[in-house]
């Protein structure tokens, strides 16, 4: 007699994206694709010179994009800054041949500028902070793309490590800590991401929260 084994299912590992890449892709086209989508829909689009990216996020993408949004408001709501966020908002520049929609991009240095209106690339500063999360590849150069489109600081996230980039004569170089958030280093951010998996965002937050409260610079 056989005595029967138990069955043990394996957990399915989903995929953090979904990533469509298509080439010889020119600007019209990028557009009328844009436009076709419309405005409330999953997917994102990143465009570089012919090269369109289409990537549909999924929870191993969105649940690190939202904690380090939380992340950087409240940084910015505890230390007294203004900050006008703008999410996924398309930004492109035509004569660049460069479009993206990041997953957070935030005007915190500028945001007196664009305070109140709708942002227009060609008279209007680009945001000063963007938040890139890739778990997966990513054929799009996002370094170049958004370093291109002069975006001061560049966050890039992908599930593991967080880097951040400064935008120096064109190029981005790592930064040990935030041009923007000095005073806070990666400790903290891994510390939080940690507090949000294991005692919960709610309580992660009230922690940060009174971190900043006692660490931050006082404003002027």
């Amino acid at each position: 007699m056989q005595t029967q084994q138990p069955v043990v299912k394996i957990p399915k590992t989903l995929p953090a994206e979904q990533r469509l890449t298509l080439n010889n892709i020119d600007w019209k086209t990028y557009e009328n694709i844009l436009a076709a989508f419309g405005e409330h829909r999953a997917v994102r689009l990143h465009y570089s010179a012919g090269v369109l990216e289409l990537m549909v996020p999924l929870e191993a993408h969105e649940n690190p994009s939202d904690v380090i949004g939380v992340f950087i408001r409240t940084l910015a709501f505890e230390s007294g800054q203004n900050i006008k966020g703008m999410a996924s908002t398309t930004l492109r520049r035509k004569e660049l041949l460069k479009g993206a929609e990041p997953d957070r991009c935030y005007y915190i240095q500028n945001e007196s500028v664009v305070r109140g209106r709708t942002v227009d690339l060609d008279v209007d500063p680009p945001p000063d902070l963007v938040v890139e999360v890739d778990i997966s590849h990513t054929d799009i150069n996002k370094n170049d793309l958004y370093a291109q489109l002069g975006v001061p600081e560049l966050w890039r996230f992908d599930g593991q490590i967080l880097r951040i980039y400064q935008l120096e004569q064109g190029q981005y170089q790592d930064a040990p800590v935030s041009p923007t958030f000095p005073w806070v280093t990666l400790e903290r951010f891994y510390h939080f991401l940690q507090q949000c998996k294991t005692v919960g965002e709610t309580p992660a937050y009230r922690e940060l929260k009174t971190w900043v409260e006692a660490h931050a610079p006082k404003p002027q």
